[in-house]
């Protein structure tokens, strides 16, 4: 036998063991659960690329997507509010750290957030949880050109242009949804537009030509307080 050990097993482990090689064949050819990607297009009326549109897909069912969600900076620098634009899931916590010489008043009177934080430098001991899906608008008690937005979406799949006009989500599992892009700049009875689209086992391309409206910043208000 030249030092071969032959293994005897019973005839019921026989059966279940070439069941299991034959599951394994099967599976090893069957496709994968696949997560698509989109890529989308925003430009304005004139074909121009339209940067900082949030972009977000929603499924059409009406089902909201969970995922775990990560704390968010909005910060202060040069009295400007950095980024301008900030799209998050909702769930989301969010801070404002002040990294300004000068003390800042930041704020907001939106429905989706309704926050005030008084004076202060530095960084603000105590985030911001923003739970209810809309628009916030952030603003300064004392310097009143500085302004952003947050964008609070109730699904994980959503980003944000670049200065293309450019953004992909990934991720995405393959079927139906809505997609739905929002500018600051979209007039206020449609500053959120949106399309259907479905998506396959294979990435996907989509496009929004918005009526953005470009305004100047309104610094008719602004302040010079060194405080």
């Amino acid at each position: 036998m030249n030092g071969l050990i032959l293994v005897t097993f019973p005839r019921k482990v026989k059966m279940h063991f070439y069941a299991g090689l034959v599951a394994m064949a099967f599976f090893a050819g069957a496709p994968l659960s696949y997560a698509a990607s989109l890529s989308v297009q925003v430009t304005d009326n004139a074909g121009a690329p339209v940067e900082n549109a949030a972009v977000y897909a929603e499924l059409a069912a009406g089902e909201t997507k969970q995922k775990s969600v990560h704390p968010v900076e909005v910060a202060q620098i040069k009295r400007q509010f950095v980024p301008l634009v900030t799209v998050i899931q909702a769930g989301t916590e969010v801070s404002f750290p002040n990294y300004d010489s000068v003390k800042h008043h930041v704020y907001s009177f939106s429905p989706a957030k309704t926050f005030d934080l008084p004076l202060y430098s530095g960084k603000v001991a105590q985030a911001q949880l923003f739970d209810k899906v809309g628009t916030v608008v952030l603003g300064c008690n004392i310097h009143d050109k500085m302004v952003a937005y947050v964008q609070v979406v109730n699904t994980p799949f959503f980003g944000k242009t670049d200065a293309l006009g450019k953004v992909k989500l990934e991720g995405m599992p393959p079927g139906k949804y809505v997609l739905k892009a929002w500018h600051f700049n979209l007039p206020p009875l449609e500053q959120v537009v949106s399309q259907p689209i479905t998506l396959l086992d294979a990435d996907t391309t989509a496009s929004f030509k918005i009526n953005v409206v470009k305004k100047a910043p309104d610094v008719s208000n602004s302040n010079s307080y060194s405080y």
